[in-house]
């Protein structure tokens, strides 16, 4: 179905970026494209072939491609973001467009990045198509020499990107080059409004660490794997890993050497392709609009709650998610470096090579959980404090000292004190939480409430056994509730905490 006109290039608003994205056609299916390694959807019209498979899908979907952030013509300032930021991205395209939930269809370097998307927003799913990749795009058992030459490699390519020798267009696209003598000039052009060469080289890297094989077993989406045999560029043994890897996939192998999916037989995959989204998928149940309410309690215990149903052990699907999701509690929404979060979830590893693809995994869980919350660049993590609520912020936000003790149930993460990285947050909490209650107590003893006072002082004594103003505070509420059993311990207690201190004592009478 040819389009009467070229779709408008919209931007939506991302963390420090514009991603520029195109929707057209009117099918009942939404489909989103995750792009290859760079490309440019404005200049994708001009050819042809690139323009008919597009067309097709406008066909019979609602269909929505867009360039990653410093490619094409999205912002290409500033540095190339990671796995970890282009599933957020991909987030504030579908929420820039109205799209609650899509098929997405993963291309080249873009399939590592959909399989993370869905496992980490699986509501917003409603299945894959993954065209010639895998989850991980070079070889599970690859050697650190063999990836050093794959980064030499990646320099050398990207030398030629965009030049008159470019080799892209003749060996990802073998049968349109040889039908067409003008694709590989065109292409060659293309190339240079895609990325830069720098941007190509980043880009390369960054590929070679992707892997969520970790996360694989648990989409269970239904997943169409497409790939061609000879595919020269990825090999058809990673589609074949996969699709071994997902519970409910099936592989669908095509002839042909072709990696660029508008070169070769195109009406062959994409027939099933239609087939495939059109007649055999239903799409999931969403709420529209609404972002559901997601807080962290971590004073006295450890739990998340979505909509007031609490997050189960299992739902983490692992430990070191949990650990991750307090860390990032921890700091507050400042940033955390991703080595100190590689020291802290795996601690005995040396070889940091392949650390970055398992911390995405660990990131996806979180995010999973929280349904979002978490900002991530190739530096550093921290948690999204628009998105996430926790009882640590709401304690610093409490504007007396009646709310202040409220907000301090307990000792925060109290199974988690011998981590050094929670001493910082415990003493800030305990130091919000001590003024404010020794404040409170004398309200309360001053109005009468002994029950709430003989409280409060113990909970006092409980973070510091030697806190004199606390013992004096117990005692006092003791003897006016004429519980001389009780306040005769407490002055026990005083004399003891003294005596340990070398401090003397007037035998608990000033404190009476």
């Amino acid at each position: 179905m040819p389009l009467d006109a070229l779709p408008e290039t919209r931007f939506a608003p991302a963390r420090g970026a514009r991603i520029a994205y195109q929707v057209f056609g009117g099918g009942e299916h939404t489909v989103v494209a995750v792009p290859p390694t760079a490309q440019n959807i404005d200049l994708s019209w001009e050819h042809p072939a690139v323009r008919a498979m597009l067309e097709r899908f406008a066909s019979f979907s609602r269909y929505l491609h867009f360039d990653k952030r410093g490619t094409g013509c999205s912002d290409r300032n500033g540095r190339i973001a990671d796995l970890d930021e282009r599933v957020d991205d991909l987030r504030a395209v579908m929420d820039d467009a109205g799209i609650e939930h899509a098929h997405l269809f993963g291309n080249s370097e873009g399939g590592p990045m959909t399989l993370l998307f869905a496992a980490t927003y699986p509501e917003r799913v409603d299945s894959l198509i993954l065209f010639g990749t895998g989850a991980t795009l070079l070889p599970p058992d690859i050697t650190a020499a063999e990836l050093a030459e794959q980064r030499i490699g990646a320099v050398a390519y990207a030398a030629k990107w965009g030049t008159e020798v470019s080799p892209v267009a003749t060996g990802m696209a073998p049968t349109l080059s040889a039908q067409d003598p003008t694709f590989p000039a065109w292409h060659q052009r293309y190339e240079r409004y895609a990325a830069s060469q720098d941007s190509l080289v980043e880009l390369l890297e960054l590929s070679f660490t992707a892997d969520v094989r970790e996360l694989a077993p648990t989409i269970r989406h239904p997943v169409l794997v497409i790939h061609r045999t000879e595919d020269r560029v990825i090999p058809v043994a990673r589609a074949r890993e996969l699709v071994a890897l997902l519970p409910n996939a099936r592989l669908l192998e095509q002839p042909g050497e072709d990696h660029f999916s508008y070169s070769g037989d195109v009406d062959g995959w994409m027939d099933e392709f239609e087939r495939f989204v059109t007649g055999t998928v239903s799409s999931a149940p969403v709420t529209a609009g609404r972002r559901p309410t997601v807080r962290i309690t971590t004073l006295g215990r450890f739990a998340v709650t979505v909509d007031g149903q609490e997050v189960t052990t299992s739902q983490w699907g692992s430990r070191r998610a949990r650990q991750l999701c307090k860390r990032l509690v921890a700091a507050r929404g400042w940033p955390v470096t991703r080595d100190e979060l590689f020291d802290l979830l795996w601690p005995e590893e040396t070889d940091r090579t392949r650390l970055g693809a398992r911390l995405s995994v660990q990131l996806s869980g979180v995010r999973r959980v929280l349904q979002g919350g978490v900002i991530a660049d190739r530096q550093s993590v921290r948690l999204d404090l628009k998105e996430v609520d926790t009882d640590l912020e709401a304690l610093y936000r409490a504007s007396d000292d009646a709310a202040v003790v409220a907000a301090y149930p307990g000792v925060f993460l109290p199974d988690d004190v011998y981590e050094a990285w929670t001493v910082g947050a415990r003493a800030e909490a305990q130091a919000r939480f001590v003024p404010s209650a020794r404040r409170e107590a004398e309200r309360l003893l001053d109005g009468g409430q002994l029950a709430a006072v003989v409280q409060l002082a113990h909970r006092l004594r409980d973070i510091d056994g030697y806190d004199e103003e606390a013992h004096r505070l117990l005692i006092t509420a003791l003897d006016r509730a004429g519980a001389a059993t009780e306040a005769e311990r407490a002055r026990d207690a005083y004399r003891s905490a003294m005596a340990e201190l070398g401090v003397g004592d007037d035998g608990g009478q000033a404190a009476g």
